[in-house]
């Protein structure tokens, strides 16, 4: 399975708190395609994400995280720039929860597609995931 998307580190509130409500941020990676592949990978499928993402420490993370789970990142152009940022402030009881994107600029965002090795990166590949 092959994931094409932005891996976005994603700032939330803690608990059910408000957007800014405390002033403090709970720190993660998200984003729907590498949350599909994740998934599948832990249950024995073999998955790989193609994205692009930054080469500072931020995109050394995310890479980590993506590894953590057992998903191929070979296919993940770095270039220098921003990662794409989403706020999440939880729901509580009737208040639904919101989110905030920041992805204007982002390496994802301005990446050519000659960037990319295409056929590599669905070499063998049956099911192709993207969303958005």
């Amino acid at each position: 399975m092959v994931a094409l998307g932005e891996l976005l580190l994603r700032l939330k509130s803690p608990g059910h708190e408000r957007l800014m409500q405390s002033g403090t941020f709970e720190a993660a990676f998200g984003g729907a395609e590498a949350n599909a592949a994740g998934t599948l990978a832990t249950d024995g499928i073999d998955s790989s994400f193609v994205s692009a993402l930054t080469t500072n420490p931020l995109g050394d993370a995310a890479i980590g995280e993506l590894s953590r789970f057992g998903i191929d990142t070979t296919n993940v152009v770095r270039q220098e720039g921003r990662i794409g940022t989403y706020y999440l402030g939880a729901g509580a009881g009737q208040r639904p929860g919101r989110v905030v994107y920041d992805r204007e600029g982002s390496v994802f965002a301005n990446v050519a597609p000659s960037a990319f090795d295409w056929s590599k990166c669905f070499a063998g590949a049956t099911w192709l995931h993207v969303s958005g």
